[in-house]
């Protein structure tokens, strides 16, 4: 259980996180809506702005979190919020598509997501870092679920320009969060599980099964940003639906979507059938963009569909990160996060500056042929991925007892592998940490200690 001050600490990284969240979410169902009124505005260019954030959140994401590293976690993070009140600014303020262009580029430039993350390593334990980051995982889908209904509510009220002013907003206030709320962190550490290691990422990079997580969340972004763009034209111009209504559609979503992942996600993790759930849940987005490329523009049949898609999504968004935590090697989940991060940033870029030249050459159906596409390349990657175990990180202070050593013994770590439960082990000599993966259900911590004594 996390101890008051951490829950305090968690608590205000969290809604942080939402905050930031929030304000890159409420721009997607309304920015090809209201696009149309820059100067130089084309589907092109209305699927770069809405995609382009994406592409700079992607560059920057693993660098800044490493920055942090050397400088406060803090600076790093109300610099990256500023960076994005300012891009939001340029965005409220632009007449023209170009500047509305540089604009959301900024926004996605103050990434900050895995410098929150190492943050959350500075300031709570081992035993509690786990609730901790599950904790702004559950931020980031609230942001999603309230973004979808918020942004179509501004933007009926103000427009674009309101929605951006908004999203400032919430970013100094994000700010005062981080000055006054968020406690300064003793020392800085360099965890494994919750920052990116430069070293690691080559070992990232080469894993099959994490390739194949992340370019499923970069397909999975890239249907998202394809589906808005097609979307909110086809409710107001071909089903008749006022634009100013659209938040009511996506609260129906959303809440339909809730009501039915939360019993799966309990299923497939209580029955440890994750992996055929998440199988039928890309197996459900082949068909829904199928269903969505045949069907006539205007059909009943759309407003189903996109239920059937968004719950698909939203399942799919939830399941990938626990998957990604179980698959990752041994002391590498941090890095493998940050990997993932980008991968699905530059899956949003793909998606809406890609899906805005099929809009242009191709209309809405031609959008819907590229998701098809794309959805069906997932299926195929997706179907040969590893089954899951259900197994739990956990690190442990230990000191060698060769001090200048930089690996475990053959026969530490023969040792350590020979506990019950324990399945792998690695040790990181400049933070004296064992990263361990455990069965969870067979695991005895009172058994490891013991060994880890005798090997004092």
């Amino acid at each position: 259980m996390l101890i008051k001050n951490e829950a305090r600490a968690v608590g205000a990284l969290s809604l942080l996180y939402a905050f930031r969240m929030l304000g890159l979410f409420m721009v997607l169902p309304i920015l090809v809506l209201y696009g149309n009124q820059y100067a130089g505005a084309t589907p092109t260019m209305l699927g770069l702005a809405l995609g382009v954030y994406g592409l700079t959140q992607a560059l920057f994401q693993i660098p800044l979190g490493m920055l942090s590293d050397f400088v406060s976690r803090k600076l790093v993070i109300s610099a990256g919020l500023l960076i994005f009140a300012l891009g939001s600014v340029i965005a409220a303020m632009a007449e023209s598509i170009v500047w509305l262009i540089i604009g959301r580029a900024l926004q996605g430039s103050g990434a900050i997501a895995s410098t929150i993350m190492a943050l959350v390593s500075d300031i709570t334990c081992d035993e509690n870092r786990t609730k901790a980051m599950a904790s702004i995982g559950a931020s980031i889908g609230t942001a999603f679920s309230l973004a979808m209904i918020l942004g179509p509510f501004l933007g009926g009220v103000g427009g674009l320009s309101l929605v951006f002013y908004v999203c400032a907003g919430l970013a100094i206030a994000g700010v005062a969060i981080v000055v006054w709320v968020v406690p300064t962190p003793n020392m800085v550490t360099q965890n494994r599980e919750s920052a990116p290691v430069l070293r690691l990422l080559k070992t990232a990079l080469r894993n099959i099964e994490l390739m194949r997580l992340n370019v499923g969340v970069f397909v999975l972004h890239a249907l998202l940003m394809l589906s808005f763009l097609a979307w909110p034209v086809i409710m107001e111009q071909d089903l008749g639906l006022n634009r100013s209504y659209h938040w009511a559609v996506y609260l129906l979503l959303v809440a339909c979507a809730m009501a039915v992942i939360i019993p799966l996600i309990i299923f497939s993790e209580r029955k440890q059938k994750i992996k055929p759930v998440f199988i039928s849940g890309v197996a459900t987005l082949v068909i829904s963009m199928l269903v969505f490329a045949l069907l006539p523009v205007g059909h009943w049949g759309f407003w189903f569909c996109m239920v059937v898609f968004f719950t698909a999504f939203n399942l799919l968004e939830a399941t990938l990160p626990s998957l990604v935590s179980k698959l990752s090697p041994v002391g590498s989940r941090g890095t493998a996060m940050g990997v993932y991060a980008s991968s699905q940033f530059f899956g949003a870029f793909i998606g809406g500056f890609g899906g805005g030249i099929l809009l242009n050459y191709f209309g809405v159906s031609g959008v819907f042929w590229g998701g098809v596409v794309l959805s069906l390349a997932w299926l195929w990657v997706a179907m040969f991925m590893s089954r899951p175990q259900h197994l739990t990180s956990l690190s442990v202070s230990y000191y060698a007892r060769n001090p200048s050593s930089c690996r475990l013994s053959d026969d530490a770590h023969g040792d350590i592998l020979a506990v019950q439960g324990v399945h792998d082990v690695l040790w990181d000599s400049s933070s004296k940490l064992l990263y361990l993966k455990v069965d969870k259900a067979h695991f005895n911590r009172e058994k490891l200690d013991a060994c880890l004594n005798t090997l004092h």
